[in-house]
């Protein structure tokens, strides 16, 4: 499959569905929190899941029960559908 990077009407069509989302330069990004560490961790280890099977990863960090995400297609140097697939799994997933 071939991945393309999207034209900024594109991204922004697309940033509407995910309201919670900052988009910023050639990425995306949004604050998770969690009630604990543990419900935190394995919300990352859902994620990891999917992350896998899209073969995109995301660039996060996790302190306590908060997690920051950022995603990007560092292949296309911006911005590719992949993104907003994950992200939109990545909500999915924290609503339970």
């Amino acid at each position: 499959m071939v991945i393309r990077a999207l034209g900024e009407d594109e991204i922004q069509a697309r940033m509407p569905a995910l309201p919670e989302w900052k988009h910023q330069g050639d990425r995306i990004s949004r604050h998770f929190r969690f009630a604990s560490f543990v419900e935190a961790f394995g919300w990352m280890s859902s994620v990891a899941l999917v992350a896998e099977k899209l073969d995109h990863h995301p660039e996060w960090r996790n302190v306590y029960s908060r997690v920051e995400v950022e995603l990007t297609t560092h292949d296309v140097e911006g911005l590719s559908e992949r993104d907003f697939e994950l992200a939109a799994e990545m909500d999915r997933l924290a609503r339970g």
